[in-house]
């Protein structure tokens, strides 16, 4: 049996390699390495998809959510909720930015922020939360945004893994204040090497935003301010145009892949699977399940030549890097499934044949 990849980066490469070199070697010949019409031929495009205002490419997504922040002119030292369930890009743009990181659980299903908690830690010092789309379903965005608007605090969305999702049939990024976005290689829409963006329907925002990316400036030599440098340089943003054409096809194919394990690993006691809300498009970037004797499971799959992965092993009110927040030994589920959450492999690069395999394996461990 050939091995399964958890990602096929090379894989994707060779199905697209023809529009992929063109569009390099078009950045190259035009010698448009910062700035230019490819950058802003992706904004433009990224923008559109979303059926936002404003897009603005910047270096990573971990940049994006500081400049996301740095644009509201927020209070400094006040506090930012984040959900304990994620990477730890997200709490430590807000710790970097000045900030204070207060965490709240997640869902016990989809995994996405819980709502009650989040209510729970809101004091008069929150002066912003930000939902993360985790493994690409939505949060409940209804429910965050009468919160915020309800104690006045302004919405950041983590988009990192959920390119394309949509609540309620309106894909994520534009339903907060403002939206960030990774394309780190392994994301559904991903670059070749650091690039992310941030999108907004807020026009000053979107000046602010662009202005601190760029050394604080919007003519050449004219700094309004000081700013950072955290551009999205050419030939990432022309590889993501070619890729954004295709983001739909792979979503739908990961979407296919997803309902077939959903259905074929449902008698499976000693698993949870994902939720996915009827108001919720799951874009699946990660196929998370709950296992009984995860790790077991896990090297089982890997001796069957079947990759796996553990997003995330630990909690993040349980590392070192948050003791000072005083919360790690707060009952979150979080802080529990860590030791049980397993992703599968799911991608463009799989077929119904390789998942009937990966089923077929974990039945296999379980009638064990």
């Amino acid at each position: 049996m050939k091995k399964i990849k958890f990602l096929d980066l090379v894989a994707q490469y060779n199905s697209i390699k023809n529009e992929i070199n063109e569009a390099i070697i078009n950045v190259i010949n035009d010698s448009a390495f910062i700035g230019g019409k490819y950058v802003e031929t992706f904004e433009k495009a990224f923008a559109e998809y979303h059926q936002a205002k404003y897009c603005i490419g910047v270096g990573n997504g971990t940049d994006a959510i500081e400049i996301a922040l740095e644009s509201l002119d927020l209070p400094k030292g006040g506090e930012v909720i984040v959900p304990a369930n994620t990477f730890i890009a997200t709490a430590e743009a807000v710790t970097r930015s000045g900030y204070k990181v207060v965490f709240c659980d997640c869902n016990s299903d989809d995994y996405t922020i819980s709502i009650e908690s989040f209510q729970s830690k809101i004091t008069n010092r929150t002066v912003a939360v930000i939902p993360v789309h985790l493994y690409g379903h939505p949060c409940d965005m209804g429910r965050i945004m009468e919160l915020s608007s309800k104690y006045n605090i302004k919405v950041i969305e983590d988009c990192a893994q959920a390119h394309g999702a949509e609540y309620k049939d309106i894909k994520v990024g534009t339903i907060g204040d403002i939206g960030t976005f990774s394309f780190y290689p392994g994301k559904n829409l991903g670059a070749y090497g650091d690039a992310g963006a941030i999108i907004t329907n807020n026009h000053e925002l979107s000046v602010k935003c662009k202005m601190i990316a760029n050394h604080g400036r919007i003519d050449k030599y004219d700094h309004e301010f000081e700013g950072r440098n955290s551009r999205l340089d050419g030939i990432q943003a022309a590889i993501l145009s070619v890729k954004l054409k295709h983001l739909g096809l792979w979503i739908d194919k990961r979407r296919n892949l997803a309902n077939f394990y959903i259905t074929n690993l449902a008698n499976i006691e000693d698993i949870i699977l994902p939720v996915i809300r009827p108001w919720a498009k799951h874009v699946f970037h990660l196929f998370v399940i709950r296992a009984k004797h995860r790790d077991s499971l896990k090297k089982y799959l890997n001796d069957s030549n079947i990759e796996t992965g553990i997003h995330y092993p630990i909690a993040l009110p349980k590392l070192k890097a948050y003791r000072y927040c005083e919360q790690s030994e707060e009952n979150f589920k979080a802080n529990k499934y860590d030791s049980q959450l397993l992703s599968l492999p799911v991608g463009d690069h799989m077929d119904l044949s390789d998942a009937e395999y990966v089923v077929s394996k974990i039945k296999e461990f379980y009638n064990k």
